[in-house]
């Protein structure tokens, strides 16, 4: 496969640049968020993401962010918006003095993007069962077909006792409502496909069908990814047939544009003459 480019390291996370994909590598530190922690690594297809943004940063940093397509990742759309920038898994925030190299991706990213559309299937993959938390008022498990929710007699309401532990296949489910405890109060709700069900959803914690986290029960860096595995599990269990669209042509005064940044890049000695080479004639290629 040939590369884009090298890897773009910043705090956090470090972006490996690939002809159809960025690998994301996070860091193990005590300073690393959590989220990213258990997440490790994610290979993000470039038809996976939308745009590409770069923007100034707190502190003397600039900020590297790709957005993705809606649809296209199982945690972004479990998360639903409710990640604080810090947990961001798509924000890279670098040292100011990088921001031209920062720049210079940015721009070979956005060259690289086909589609800002909704994606009718998952393109970066879910965190791998089996999974499990601890939730304040239960044990929540999955195995890859199956959910589980065993209750605490010290946490659970006497509805959700009256239920009894509860057993959900996948193949029953319809989608994930995650709330995170990051607010007042989270939790994880299953959608269940129910002909004809109607009205409004009991609370959380009297329904049998959710669980509740918060104060140190179901974090984020737990809680998250065991949604975006139970959501994708959901979606692959009624497939959609993926269409591809052709690749536009590129506009050769973009390409000529792209090959005058390379060139000040070349010129400040941030690119070697090698990777002038090799990046001048994959732009020349694409014509």
């Amino acid at each position: 496969m040939s590369r884009m480019g090298d890897v773009l390291a910043g705090f956090h996370a470090a972006w490996e640049f690939e002809s159809d994909s960025v690998l994301i590598r996070y860091e193990r530190g005590i300073r690393t968020p959590k989220l990213f922690q258990a997440l490790g690594e994610r290979r993000v297809p470039l038809a996976a993401l939308a745009g590409v943004t770069l923007s100034p940063g707190k502190r003397g940093t600039v900020v590297l962010r790709a957005e993705p397509r809606p649809g296209a990742d199982p945690l972004t759309e479990a998360a639903a918006g409710q990640l604080s920038d810090g947990c961001d898994p798509y924000r890279l925030v670098l040292p100011a003095e990088r921001e031209t190299l920062a720049e210079y991706y940015a721009d070979e990213l956005r060259a690289r993007l086909t589609d800002d559309g909704p994606a009718d299937e998952f393109l970066v993959a879910a965190p791998e069962a089996p999974r499990q938390f601890k939730a304040y008022d239960a044990k929540a498990s999955f195995d890859g077909r199956t959910v589980a929710f065993r209750w605490f007699w010290t946490g659970a309401s006497s509805a959700k006792w009256k239920a009894g532990d509860q057993s959900f296949p996948v193949t029953e489910l319809s989608g994930v409502e995650w709330r995170s405890p990051e607010a007042f109060e989270g939790h994880l709700r299953l959608l269940r496909r129910e002909a004809g069900a109607t009205g409004q959803p009991a609370q959380p914690d009297q329904d049998p069908a959710a669980v509740v986290f918060g104060l140190g029960y179901g974090p984020v860096h737990e809680s998250l990814p065991f949604a975006a595995a139970v959501l994708a599990a959901v979606r692959a269990s009624r497939p959609v047939a993926a269409v591809t669209a052709p690749r536009p042509r590129r506009d050769p005064a973009d390409i000529a544009e792209r090959i005058r940044h390379l060139g000040e890049l070349h010129r400040a000695g941030l690119v070697t003459d090698e990777e002038f080479s090799v990046k001048k004639a994959e732009l020349l290629a694409e014509l």
